[in-house]
């Protein structure tokens, strides 16, 4: 899949025009926002790679980078999955529908999806982490025939913080993946699934092929030492063990250095790494 960046050429810090179509709760403070190019024409032809993420930036208050939850399978709209945490996200939560806002990218690297076709994918999310892992979840499903088994493994702290609940629990009905879901505590006494941390779901996994098999890990920092550990154990080759990392990023075209590690600059060698860059590089995480 050949990925263009649609960025303005002469100034890489020059926004686009985008307006809000849709937002609402997904939690007390996670919100969901589908978004438009105000372009028509830029909207329908905006390329990009699940994994990356674009800039978002509201009048008066900032910008900051997001990772894109839609997938390019279905071009026009682009989502976006915000927790509210500081000035821009508080601004953007306070916008309606039919609000203008600007917007930049794609940026990135994304996923490898060429060296995936024809594997399994495992996902393992935590928390907030579905919000990038939503993009290439959604084009394995529109492109199913392209890939082997999809596992997804998806854990939060309790069932109201799982962002997308509703489209989990309809995955699990689904023939051709396979959907666990967990939490580490239930405090409603209606949860139905399996209570404990994203990595208690491992044994559910059944004759894992290593060699074949991507797993795509997203979540909490305190999460990926104990993910990566049970991938090892599964014999899934480093190499193709894939992290997105986009709490580091603040321009998003290499420009401030907020995001550099010796010489790796997140926005763009990243936000996905391998393990293999992880170990080498072990401030990544």
């Amino acid at each position: 899949m050949k990925v263009e960046n649609k960025s303005n050429q002469t100034n890489p810090f020059l926004p686009e025009p985008a307006r809000i179509v849709r937002a609402y709760h997904l939690t007390q403070d996670v919100k969901f926002f589908q978004v438009r190019l105000v372009d028509m024409e830029k909207a329908l032809s905006f390329r990009y790679r699940p994994g990356q993420f674009a800039m978002i930036s509201v009048l008066g208050a900032g910008e900051a980078p997001f990772s894109i939850s839609s997938t390019p399978s279905r071009p026009g709209l682009l989502e976006f999955c915000i927790r509210k945490v500081g000035t821009v996200t508080n601004a953007l939560f306070r916008l309606k529908e039919n609000s203008l806002i600007g917007l930049r990218g794609p940026y990135g690297n994304g996923f490898p999806i060429e060296a995936m076709e024809g594997k399994d994918v495992l996902i393992v999310v935590g928390g907030l982490g579905a919000a990038p892992l939503r993009s290439v979840l959604l084009y394995c499903l529109d492109n199913r025939d392209q890939f082997r088994r999809v596992i997804v493994l998806y854990g939060s702290k309790r069932p109201a913080e799982m962002i997308f609940r509703e489209e989990y629990f309809d995955l699990k009905k689904r023939s051709d993946l396979e959907c666990h879901l967990a939490v580490d505590a239930d405090d409603t006494g209606t949860w139905t699934e399996n209570i404990g941390v994203v990595t208690t779901l491992f044994p559910k996994v059944k004759e894992v092929d290593p060699a074949n098999t991507y797993a795509l890990v997203c979540g909490p920092p305190v999460m990926y030492k104990f993910v990566i550990k049970e991938l090892i154990k599964l014999n899934i080759p480093k190499h193709q063990i894939l992290m997105t990392l986009e709490r580091r990023m603040k321009c998003g075209v290499g420009k401030c250095g907020h995001c550099a590690i010796d010489y790796i600059y997140t926005c763009l060698d990243g936000p996905v790494f391998t393990y293999w860059d992880v170990l080498h590089m072990r401030e990544l995480i």
